[in-house]
């Protein structure tokens, strides 16, 4: 296996740092040759069958493209499940982890209905479910590609968990039950912002999941705080993972929507990237 990673280091070497490349072989080995670090490190000798050599080499093409690494391999890991993943869904963050974490920590009802908003891949969702085995938990998007997806990651994680096609922005019309929590990552990336993100979420990652006009960067946290009002329980929780620079908008728009114990946490990158409150 030496020389298969010696392959992988020297094909990518002009196109990701060093780092991001031990990152990429690692998942790599895994995904084709079904080995782990330690086997590799073993099997140093091994050499892959002709089938797994052109696999290699397909991905290394992609990868020169700059195609996400998980899109490639179809899959990545949030919060201890294997999560499937496509151009239809977003690729987990590790913010997004954090986000979870913090309603781990939280002191939620025992028996808790909760709502994911723009589910995407169902990675928050899921994850909640595996945490909290009698909680009710449901996930909408407006997306029909990403349901099916997300349908597909709750089956193969055994979860159940239902998914449903929903606009937020027309929650109004629909019919609803109490909440215990409310929780979303919607689109909050300014079309501003593009210039700062990197060439494989600009041309690969769904744009409709990802960024909002300048002239209204807040238009689905307004929708959603009004939907978490008229729809939690009293003392009902909402969460939210938010744009690092609109924080203090964020607080000026749950207090006009009468929320209380208003909490921004940062992320472990030290940005604003987290939001909590309760009805």
């Amino acid at each position: 296996m030496q020389t298969t990673i010696q392959y992988l280091s020297e094909e990518l070497a002009p196109y990701y740092p060093g780092s991001e490349i031990r990152g990429f072989v690692r998942l790599i080995m895994e995904s084709v040759c079904r080995l782990s670090y330690t086997e590799m490190i073993l099997q140093k000798d091994r050499v892959p069958d002709e089938d797994k050599k052109r696999q290699l080499g397909e991905i290394v093409e992609r990868l020169k493209k700059y195609e996400p690494i998980q899109y490639i391999l179809g899959e990545t890991e949030f919060y201890n499940l294997k999560i499937k993943v496509n151009p239809s869904v977003l690729i987990p963050r590790p913010e997004t982890e954090e986000l979870v974490q913090w309603m781990a920590e939280t002191d939620l009802p025992a028996n808790p209905k909760i709502l994911d908003i723009g589910t995407g891949s169902g990675c928050i969702a899921l994850a909640l479910k595996a945490m909290l085995r009698k909680a009710e938990v449901s996930g909408i998007d407006i997306s029909e590609e990403a349901l099916q997806t997300a349908r597909e990651n709750a089956q193969n994680n055994n979860l159940a968990v239902k998914f449903t096609k929903a606009d937020i922005l027309d929650w109004s019309t629909g019919v609803w039950g109490e909440l215990d929590v409310v929780v979303s990552n919607p689109p909050y990336v300014r079309e501003s912002e593009k210039q700062m993100m990197q060439k494989n979420v600009l041309d690969f990652e769904p744009t409709g999941a990802l960024f909002v006009s300048d002239d209204d960067p807040l238009v689905f946290y307004r929708a959603i705080a009004q939907f978490a009002q008229t729809q939690l329980r009293k003392d009902g929780y909402l969460f939210l993972e938010i744009n690092e620079y609109l924080g203090a908008q964020m607080i000026d728009l749950m207090e006009d929507n009468a929320f209380r114990n208003i909490e921004l946490r940062m992320d472990l990158m030290g940005k604003n990237r987290m939001l909590c409150c309760q009805k």
